[in-house]
């Protein structure tokens, strides 16, 4: 696991300078190595953390004749099979990296190699004869990408602040997009919150060449439902699958631990690490004991004789550390979860350099709660919809009662009524919370694309959809690669595989969620492996008692304080925001996540412009 930043830019002077000031600024990728190419019109720059080929798998990587130049980010998983194919046409290796792989592949089958890989990557090729660069970006987005375009600029890099030190950015905020923000938490398209930032999304490749790029998707996710097998055949075809996956994410040359929580995917991926030799495992909980759900991990981790080690965050330790979160993750992200899980990587990376992880098994397999919404409303929906629409509106003028919420909703197509089940900040509201009104879309407009190209699946399997495209690609992986990377810990996720991803996008709607249950087949995958206890435990994400800390005084008092700043005022309503946090404390309404989405958003803005 490693960072990279370049750029092609014949205008900048003294390149070597700028080169090594953008790497030192993304070290926490990679601290065991470093390495530059240089040429008149192009500067790379690579940051290592060895996992693989410790002596020889340093970067940039050329061909044989040095007229290719290669930086890489992630791992490749079935390097091994595709090294030896290369050789077999010739191909000449010196390193027994993955990395040297993309390179020879590249020269051997052009983009067509992207078809062929197996893992988590991000990298870009130099042609230093046509001075043509060429990038990619894994089918899930599991590494990040970002790309600086204005003028004859162009910047490149896994992490935005390796941008920072070039003498060409024009830093400056994307407020247009605050609205966006204001509603999904974060930006659900390719724009940033940096203005001409932009992320290459998962499954994408690029070429840029005299000064044009061109962006193309190389790999579309898409169902193909398959309703000829059993129930038990896609339990065995799971397991089977899982326990592939697993042992293909363990080749390493350090050693591989694994994160736990009481939930049934970490503890699948815990098991099947075990069974192979004792794996040490990683756990986070919270003083605030009703909170915690260390007991389950723990529990766990006895009955299947796992190494487990547990850190508990105080509420103290929370908000010191919450500016740092936000510098980390490049955008503002104000995921509560970000915080446990930069301290649970944090315990991890004090003893091993590598985790796996359960992140992806949600979206694929159908694990949030949500998805058994349709089902809920499927008799309900038979209704005429003017009779349904009737019953809304009469529904949403009375005060609140039992049903309200169903009538309301159950009225709407999955299109209206889905998106990320809730907004932050609806679109009524998010005017109300801004310095100044901005004209913006629908947030629907971003979602609706990928409903559209799902319009003949079942509601399920839409939500899905949608959630693969959206909130795990902008939320989930983006957080655990940033929080892994800021401790310098490699974060593997066994089900984000395209084996795994074969088998899921065929698993019929029934075999993956009903009334009373989510994530059937991996349920009954992971109970041949796990104690009934565990694998039958319901999703509960990742539980923060942030709710409760914002009603005490002194971290009332530090948001409080953040609000009434002068920064505050150039975006927000200060009184309105003052008065989401006051009611909160006063218990009269539940403002948390409309508080910590503001107050993320004004730690960034001081992270990156003003401190920086």
């Amino acid at each position: 696991m490693c960072g990279f930043v370049g750029f092609v830019d014949a205008r900048t002077q003294d390149k070597a300078n700028v080169i090594h000031a953008m790497a030192d600024q993304i070290v926490h990728r990679g601290p065991d190595q470093e390495g530059y190419f240089l040429d008149d019109t192009a500067a790379l720059g690579f940051r290592r953390l060895s996992i693989i080929d410790l002596e020889k798998g340093g970067q940039p990587i050329y061909n044989e004749d040095q007229s290719k130049v290669l930086v890489f980010n992630g791992e490749i998983y079935n390097y091994k099979q595709l090294r030896e194919e290369l050789i077999q046409k010739g191909h000449q290796f010196t390193t027994k990296s993955d990395s040297e792989v993309l390179l020879h592949g590249y020269e051997e089958y052009g983009k067509e190699l992207l078809q062929k890989l197996r893992g988590m990557y991000a990298f870009v090729i130099w042609d230093r004869t046509s001075q043509k660069l060429f990038g990619a970006r894994d089918i899930f987005g599991i590494k990040p990408f970002y790309y600086y375009h204005k003028g004859d600029v162009f910047l490149f890099g896994s992490e935005i602040k390796g941008f920072l030190p070039h003498p060409h950015f024009e830093k400056a905020v994307n407020q247009k997009r605050l609205p966006e923000y204001l509603s999904f938490e974060y930006l659900p398209c390719e724009e940033t919150m940096f203005e001409h930032v932009f992320k290459l999304l998962g499954g994408h490749c690029f070429t840029y060449e005299n000064g044009s790029l061109t962006v193309e998707k190389y790999h579309q996710i898409e169902y193909r439902i398959d309703e000829t097998k059993s129930l038990e055949e896609w339990v065995d075809t799971i397991e089977k699958t899982f326990e592939d996956s697993v042992l293909t994410h363990r080749v390493s040359d350090v050693e591989v631990g694994t994160f736990l929580s009481s939930g049934i995917d970490s503890s699948y991926v815990a098991n099947e690490v075990n069974k192979s030799y004792h794996v040490k495992a990683f756990s986070v909980g919270y003083k605030e004991e009703k909170y915690s759900e260390l007991s389950y991990a723990e529990e766990f981790a006895q009955s299947i004789d796992l190494d487990i080690h547990t850190k508990k965050v105080s509420a103290d330790e929370f908000f010191e550390i919450a500016p740092k979160i936000q510098y980390y993750m490049d955008e503002p992200l104000p995921n509560p979860s970000a915080l446990p899980l930069y301290f649970v990587a944090n315990t991890a990376a004090k003893q091993v350099k590598v985790v796996l992880s359960g992140e992806g098994a949600d979206e694929l397999f159908g694990g949030y709660n949500y998805y058994t919404e349709p089902l809920d409303y499927a008799s309900y929906q038979k209704l005429p919809q003017w009779l349904r629409s009737f019953a809304a509106a009469v529904a949403g003028k009375l005060p609140s009662f039992h049903g309200k919420r169903f009538l309301t909703r159950a009225s709407q197509p999955i299109e209206t009524r889905f998106i990320r089940n809730n907004y932050v900040f609806d679109q009524k509201e998010r005017q109300k919370v801004l310095a100044q009104p901005v004209t913006a879309p629908d947030p629907a407009q971003f979602t609706k694309p990928y409903f559209d190209q799902a319009a003949k699946l079942d509601d399920v399997s839409k939500m899905q959809y949608v959630d693969i495209h959206t909130w795990m690609l902008y939320d989930i992986l983006l957080k655990a690669d940033k929080m892994s990377m800021a401790n310098s810990l490699e974060l593997r996720v066994p089900f984000l595989d395209k084996k795994m991803l074969e088998v899921a996008m065929q698993i019929p709607a029934k075999y993956r969620v009903s009334r009373e249950m989510t994530k059937i087949a991996l349920r009954k995958a992971a109970i041949r492996q796990l104690p009934p206890k565990t694998a039958n435990k319901k999703k509960l994400g990742f539980p923060v008692p942030l709710n409760d800390w914002l009603k005490q005084e002194p971290y009332y008092r530090q948001v409080a304080e953040a609000f009434q700043s002068e920064e505050a005022k150039l975006f927000f309503d200060q009184a309105y925001i003052m008065k989401l946090l006051q009611d909160h404390k006063d218990g009269k309404r539940g403002n948390m996540k409309k508080i910590w989405s503001v107050y993320c958003f004004l730690l960034w803005y001081r992270e990156y412009f003003i401190n920086r």
